[in-house]
């Protein structure tokens, strides 16, 4: 096996108001990977409970040699914290991974072996399934472009990655320069900087990751500091050429409107047409999604 291919690093981020019972989960579910990993990268993101905290030094203390705990005086926000962790991971390929989600347990090496497969990847992700409470109380699917092609693609005017579910080159991140703080689109600003330093991509279109939401989950999508952040962020990509115009306006005017009406009805939206059903079969509808303009 490439020597590049042998281990990976992964990366988590902590902060006080995580839950300790879900960030054991999903602890356990990387652990519990058919290849595992050598490198696991906590960021304590400030000061944290003392539940919290006991979780992380118990399995600090159980393995110790796997284990890389970083503590951080205050907290720094999710994309300066992933910018320290990332260059503190000892291996080329990091898997990232948020404390609240489940990965399947062939999650890894499956994305090791397409990195084998296609060694000029640097962004290998895939499709989510977003639950609340337990993995088998589905409330929908995220299915993303799966080609290099289909990804950059759609990245001019969604985001083309479910950020927990990515396995991505370390070089390639420090190269784009690393994360970046950006209200709630920190993975977003880091995907299109990696494409803009010709990042090869690839999504599987299979449920790799279980993405835990809340019930405000949706919420988060709405209000004033949210459509700042990402109306910066969209004006960027447009001076930076990225988007075209027309992309700008159509995503632009498709978040002011998600994020200025009321919750009730964006969580509707969100859950209903930006996002895939399960039938009552188990299954999920092909019925291909028309709303492409909103993360």
């Amino acid at each position: 096996m490439n020597e590049v291919l042998k281990n990976y690093s992964v990366l988590m981020s902590v902060y006080y108001k995580e839950n300790p019972e879900w960030l054991r989960q999903s602890i356990e579910s990387m652990l519990n990977q058919t290849i595992i990993t050598n490198d696991f990268v906590i960021i304590k993101d400030g000061k944290l409970t003392k539940d919290l905290d006991d979780v992380i030094s118990e399995y600090y203390e159980k393995y110790p040699d796997i284990f890389h705990i970083i503590e951080l005086e205050s907290n720094v926000g999710l994309g300066p914290a992933l910018a320290i962790g990332v260059e503190e991971c000892k291996n080329e390929l990091i898997a990232r991974m948020d404390s609240d989600d489940i990965s399947i347990k062939d999650r890894c090496e499956r994305q090791l072996e397409k990195f084998g497969e296609q060694p000029e990847l640097d962004i290998v992700g895939s499709s989510v399934a977003e639950f609340i409470d337990d993995t088998d109380n589905i409330q929908a699917y995220r299915i993303l472009p799966e080609t290099d092609e289909e990804i950059k693609k759609f990245a001019r005017r969604r985001n083309p990655f479910g950020h927990p579910s990515v396995m991505l080159r370390k070089s390639k991140t420090l190269e784009a320069g690393n994360y970046r703080s950006y209200y709630l689109i920190e993975d977003y600003d880091m995907w299109i900087r990696m494409i803009e330093h010709e990042a090869r991509c690839y999504n599987f279109q299979e449920i790799l990751v279980f993405m835990r939401v809340s019930t405000d989950f949706y919420k988060r999508r709405g209000g004033l500091k949210y459509l700042k952040s990402i109306l910066k962020f969209k004006k960027e990509q447009l001076h930076n050429g990225f988007y075209s115009k027309k992309d700008f306006v159509i995503s632009s005017c498709a978040h002011i409107i998600m994020c200025l009406m009321p919750n009730q009805i964006r969580d509707l939206l969100y859950r209903k047409i930006l996002r895939k059903k399960q039938n009552k079969k188990g299954r999920i509808h092909e019925k291909e999604n028309k709303c492409n303009y909103t993360t």
